[in-house]
Order: structure tokens, then C-alpha cells, then sequence
């Protein structure tokens, strides 16, 4: 089980993403398209994708035809999200907690590796004020597969995210109330193929990393890069592929 270092000002965590924004969008997984067709449907739909960062999870669902709006707070990450991703609908700066839409506006709202960051009893109904009746509340996270030997070897060394522990409390009851009734859940698996320069970069756009002193960085880096050398399933190998169950979830108004 991998052990939980974050930081002890997660808002600051929060905050953290936009410096690295370029970084971002190069080195994190995007989503399996079977997760995204049971996500949002096949039918093109008004998708409202909030906490969207980059734009990995809206260019997924852009691909598969939805009309979707992305709602960020970070205006550098946001920034990056509309240079890279054509075909939006529309792109805002506002969060979770206030979102920058009318009543009824989503047929389907999603948050990639975001809603741990919301507050809950804020953004939840705002959330529901923003959907339209039967729609779908949708986060989904990637989170990687510690059934795998070295990825749960990374994991002593790097830590646990919030997303990642989030995830996991996501499915127990109540988790979503009162606004919102019992979630579906559904694990689809992927990976990414990465080098390791790679893997590297990967941990370096994690919030724990970008919060970190010089020091902690230094020690973070040196930590993969020997796990990298040593590891047999790594150890001079020029790719190699991090695996990835991602948890997406369904979630209707009660």
C-alpha cells in the first residue's frame, strides 16, 4: 500500500498545476476511449468539463463528437487548453464551486483527475444546478496499477496523490449525497508508453512535486531515477509501459 505524503496545504496544491502546464499536457495519461463512450454516451451530447486543466479528458470527448465546454481555474492552464484543443464549444475561467454557466446547461459534466479538489459541499449544487434533468455527473481518474511490481515500488517512493486516494473513497456510500444518489463505477485499464526521461517528467507534474522545496525535488527524482537503473522489469530498457486502471464513475441527481 502506498503511503500518502501529501503536502500540508492541499489548496496550494491545487494551485500548483499552472506553472507546469506544458509539462502537464505532454507527460499525463490521456483517457481510454471505451471510458469515454461509457462516460458521456455515443450520441453527441453538451458536455460541461470542469477543472478540464489542459484539456487531455475535453480533446477525448471532442473526438467523439460531444459539444464540450471546458471550465478551468488556472488561467495558464487554461491558456494551454484553448491553444491545443480545437473544436470547443467554449472554454471559461471558473471552478467547480462557481461555475460560469446557466441552469441546465450539461446533458453530462466531467472532471478528470479534478473533483478531489472541489469542494464538495460547495461544487456539488452547483453541480446539479448546472446539469440538465437526467443528466450525468462524471468524474474519472487514472490511476496507476500497483498490481504491477515497479509501479508499486514508484509508489514507495513517490507517494500517493490525493486523486489517487480520492478515487478510492469515491465509492463509498454517500459519497456524492445529498444531491446525488449512489454512483456506477466502472475500471477500464490502459497504459502509456514512456521512456525514462519520461517517468521522470511524470512525476514532476504531480502536485507533491511541484509544492516540494528544492531539496524534497532533488530527493523525489533521484528516488525514480534509481528505481529506473535497478529495477529489473526498467533497468535498460529505452520504453516501457505505465500501466493505468482508470476509475470512472456515474453519478445521477437523487
Amino acid at each position: 500500500m502506498s503511503h500518502d505524503i501529501l503536502g500540508p496545504d492541499p489548496s496550494a496544491q491545487a494551485r500548483s498545476f499552472g506553472r507546469a502546464a506544458d509539462l502537464y499536457d505532454a507527460a499525463r495519461p490521456a483517457y481510454p476511449a471505451d471510458a469515454l463512450a461509457w462516460l458521456a454516451g455515443d450520441e453527441p451530447a453538451d458536455v460541461v468539463d470542469v477543472g478540464a486543466g489542459t484539456g487531455l479528458l475535453t480533446r477525448g470527448l471532442i473526438a467523439r463528437g460531444h459539444r464540450v465546454t471546458a471550465v478551468e481555474p488556472d488561467p495558464q492552464m487554461l491558456a494551454r487548453l484553448t491553444a491545443a484543443t480545437p473544436g470547443l464549444a467554449a472554454a471559461r475561467e471558473g471552478s467547480a464551486e462557481a461555475v460560469p454557466l446557466p441552469d441546465g446547461s450539461a446533458d453530462v459534466i466531467t472532471a478528470g483527475q479534478a473533483f478531489h479538489w472541489f469542494d464538495r459541499p460547495k461544487a456539488l449544487p452547483e453541480l446539479r444546478r448546472v446539469l440538465r434533468p437526467g443528466g450525468v455527473l462524471a468524474p474519472i481518474w487514472n490511476l496507476r496499477d500497483e498490481s504491477v511490481d515497479w509501479v508499486a515500488r514508484l509508489s514507495e517512493v513517490i507517494g500517493s496523490s490525493k486523486g489517487e486516494l480520492t478515487a478510492m473513497g469515491a465509492t463509498e456510500p454517500g459519497y456524492f449525497a445529498p444531491g446525488f444518489g449512489e454512483p456506477e463505477v466502472r475500471v477500464f485499464r490502459h497504459e502509456k508508453r514512456l521512456d525514462p526521461a519520461g517517468l521522470v517528467r511524470l512525476v514532476q507534474t504531480r502536485s507533491y512535486y511541484l509544492t516540494a522545496s528544492p531539496e524534497r525535488r532533488r530527493e523525489l527524482v533521484a528516488g525514480v531515477e534509481e528505481l529506473i537503473a535497478t529495477h529489473p522489469d526498467l533497468a535498460g530498457r529505452e520504453t516501457f509501459a505505465m500501466p493505468y486502471a482508470t476509475y470512472a464513475f456515474r453519478v445521477r441527481p437523487a
